[in-house]
């Protein structure tokens, strides 16, 4: 078999793959448009009416809202928290380092349902302990989704830490530099794509997240991945395609940017 055969394979296999991601993509964003009063093909005309329906329901109003200011409180923490570890972990020698690097990446292949299960019952032994509201409050969904997008922070910035030479900072320091004002002036320029990349897979973790979410919100209080469960149980139209093609857009615009500022295969 020829190269030219080989090439030609492979750009098949590419484009068989890429069609596998994108067109289920596409037919959400080309339902969101269906006039149909209940979702079914063909489509008997087209119309934005969905989106407006989305935009006057509260539940969505008030679920995005939340979503939003958890998944941005959950960008700050787990970066507050998982740079400084990285850096530990990466950077120094001391016993049980392969262990905490295990249990910070482990909340990634626990089960949703599982994870949202064991947060839930470790809110309430720590309501027990120190008399203190935790579960079905504003903060302990902000701590839980820090938990959430913790790993994916930890994972990002070790990968750019591992690929960057420790001879730089060794320069910086050896010219009278700190330890700050290397981390800042030369470390953190370096792994900002790792760094940018954490905080936008820490976001969209933490914005489409329904397990945890469901043992964790509050009375009163629903994020938009929850609402948009509670709306299907009873209606089958397009107004949740409408909801998901907005959190596509929202979520695509977040990596154009992204990538633009700080290329993100860079941090990969």
């Amino acid at each position: 078999m020829g190269l030219l055969a080989v090439n030609r394979i492979y750009a098949a296999i590419t484009a068989l793959v890429l069609a596998f991601v994108v067109l289920p993509l596409g037919a959400v964003i080309w339902v969101s448009f269906f006039a149909n009063r209940i979702l079914s093909f063909p489509a008997t005309g087209y119309t934005l009416d969905w989106y407006v329906r989305a935009w006057q329901l509260d539940s969505f109003r008030n679920g995005f809202t939340t979503s939003v200011e958890t998944a941005l409180v959950a960008v700050a923490l787990s970066l507050a928290l998982g740079v400084p570890a990285s850096l530990a972990l990466v950077r120094y020698r001391f016993p049980g380092r392969d262990a905490i690097q295990t249990l910070l990446l482990s909340p990634m292949v626990v089960p949703g349902i599982v994870g949202g299960a064991a947060l839930f019952m470790a809110f309430i032994e720590l309501e027990i302990l120190l008399d203190v509201d935790i579960s079905g409050t504003l903060p302990g969904l902000f701590v839980a989704h820090g938990l959430i997008a913790l790993p994916w922070t930890v994972r990002l910035v070790t990968a750019s830490l591992v690929g960057m030479s420790p001879s730089y900072e060794e320069a910086a320091q050896s010219l009278g530099a700190g330890r700050l004002t290397t981390f800042f002036r030369v470390t953190l320029p370096i792994i900002k794509p790792g760094i940018v990349a954490a905080a936008l897979f820490s976001f969209v973790i933490s914005f489409i997240d329904l397990e945890k979410s469901i043992f964790l919100v509050g009375p009163g209080r629903t994020t938009l991945q929850i609402a948009l469960v509670s709306y299907l149980e009873w209606n089958l139209d397009s107004t949740v395609a409408a909801v998901a093609t907005v959190q596509i857009l929202i979520i695509g615009v977040l990596l154009l940017v992204s990538d633009r500022y700080a290329r993100l295969s860079r941090a990969f």
